[in-house]
């Protein structure tokens, strides 16, 4: 989509801290972290979210960028993954994407 900052991001039209980046996906340093390491993880096709079709390989792809990122970031003492699907549930970029959230004690609480 030409207006969706994170199908810009993932053709490298916009700048980033990128973590990881393979030919299905990128991540990259949220701008707005909310925790020490808050790394996004997109598919470089353009998804509105987790329901839109995504096939199984882009997704087995994303899994493996999570993989990446815990370890380039040493989040050896755990972390969370988290996908907003809608407005409702906090998703401002319509672009799936998993956020990846560690490096301190992030509680047991998810909101």
């Amino acid at each position: 989509m030409e207006d969706c900052i994170f199908c810009k991001i993932a053709a490298h039209e916009i700048p980033s801290t990128v973590v990881y980046e393979d030919d299905q996906v990128i991540a990259f340093d949220d701008l707005n972290p909310q925790a020490p390491v808050h790394t996004l993880v997109i598919p470089k096709e353009h998804y509105a979210n987790i329901c839109d079709g995504v096939p199984g390989e882009t997704l087995a792809a994303m899994a493996h960028a999570v993989d990446e990122v815990v370890r380039a970031k040493g989040l050896t003492g755990g972390f969370r993954v988290i996908t907003n699907t809608g407005a409702d549930a906090g998703q401002t970029v319509m672009h799936f994407h998993m956020h990846v959230l560690g490096g301190c004690d992030l509680g047991e609480n998810l909101i």
